[in-house]
């Protein structure tokens, strides 16, 4: 049994998703012993995540640091291998495919990695990194594939006559370029952007932001958006899925996400979110998530979240939500929710402030220590 956010139908007729993911899980084995291997447990890193996503539509997926987004999206890409489930594109089963049937899929999909002086060989010029995926697919001739990558570099706003450059050469912003432009080198369907700002300065990440909006425009292409900033996603993305310990909680367009967020994790990342205004933010109310994030080896019964819930003894019944996990409900058309009491929790201020957890106001009471929430 699975205890996440079912599949999406594509909302407009006769519109078929891209990308369907099924209950996923991927687990890494944890053994003892160097002679005699001994598996002692798993480490769920992903455990039973389903979405899916139209042609030309932007999903965005955030959550905490540890909650299993860049596995899903490495997984995706089958750079792991899921331990069970289903990655359908167009229909095709990635899952279970290897060798040349898996190669010739990974033409559809392509990543771009977090971290651009990490994704990039710094014995290699920037020539042969966009060049390498059309040399291993076979694509063009040599002065065809040369051409292609003076294309590329035009295309996301690099000057082609530093082809010749190393990555040791370029600006982290330039260098994340560098990486869209090896990304679209196969004119891929699908692409995965594994935080593809955070590891940039605030005026490069408009940068970025801006040139993924304008490739999607220019090539219908469809993206998996990961990130922990969550005014960042709301830009970019139709809809979010928010991710909590290996398991999809919510699901829903980034409007409705942001105005009407029915699960508590949800409630507790959206009140993180800074406020650029001093004076609303000094007096607005945020919650304080308690503990820490339970370990992935060993996930707490029923709901994953009820150890950190602020209104399981509220609202919801204590009893039920550590022996029962919540399954996913439409509680709105497109909104889903895994949490068996969201119709109690409508994610106003007023609710907040009289049931929740409040930081003191900072002209009335001490500075509140750091939500746990603001590094998701």
């Amino acid at each position: 049994m699975t205890h996440s956010i079912t599949p999406q139908a594509a909302t407009a007729a006769g519109t078929s998703p891209l990308l369907e993911v099924e209950d996923l899980a991927v687990w890494f084995p944890i053994t003892e012993g160097v002679v005699f291997e001994r598996h002692t447990g798993d480490v769920r890193a992903v455990d039973g995540v389903s979405f899916s996503i139209r042609r030309g539509e932007t999903l965005g997926l955030v959550g905490e640091s540890g909650c299993g987004k860049s596995t899903t999206g490495r997984a995706i890409v089958r750079l792991y291998k899921p331990t069970r489930g289903a990655i359908r594109i167009d229909g095709t089963d990635l899952a279970g495919l290897e060798g040349v049937e898996l190669r010739n899929m990974r033409r559809r999909m392509q990543m771009v990695f977090q971290d651009p002086y990490a994704s990039l060989d710094p014995r290699m010029n920037v020539a042969s990194i966009v060049a390498e995926p059309l040399e291993i697919h076979g694509v063009g001739t040599g002065s065809e594939r040369r051409e292609r990558v003076g294309e590329l570099l035009s295309t996301v706003g690099l000057d082609p006559s530093h082809a010749v450059r190393y990555p040791h050469e370029f600006s982290g912003g330039q260098r994340q370029r560098i990486g869209v432009a090896r990304a679209l080198a196969l004119q891929p369907d699908l692409i995965v952007a594994d935080e593809p700002v955070s590891a940039l300065d605030v005026s490069i990440q408009a940068q970025i932001i801006n040139l993924l909006g304008r490739l999607q425009d220019s090539f219908g292409l469809t993206y998996l958006f990961i990130a922990h900033d969550l005014s960042v996603v709301r830009h970019v993305s139709d809809r979010i899925a928010v991710m909590y310990l290996g398991r999809i909680v919510e699901l829903a367009t980034a409007k409705e996400l942001h105005d009407r967020p029915l699960h508590p994790y949800t409630v507790a990342l959206l009140s993180a979110i800074p406020i650029p205004d001093p004076v609303r933010e000094v007096s607005r109310r945020r919650i304080i998530l308690q503990g820490d994030v339970p370990s992935p080896v060993n996930p707490p019964s029923g709901c994953h979240f009820h150890t950190r819930c602020w209104l399981r003894e509220r609202l919801g019944n204590p009893e039920q939500c550590v022996a029962e996990a919540p399954m996913p409900r439409d509680l709105a058309a497109g909104h889903q929710v895994a949490c068996h009491f969201a119709e109690k929790t409508d994610g106003s201020a007023e609710q907040v402030l009289s049931i929740g957890r409040p930081v003191p106001s900072a002209s009335t009471a001490p500075v509140a220590p750091p939500p746990t929430t603001a590094g998701a």
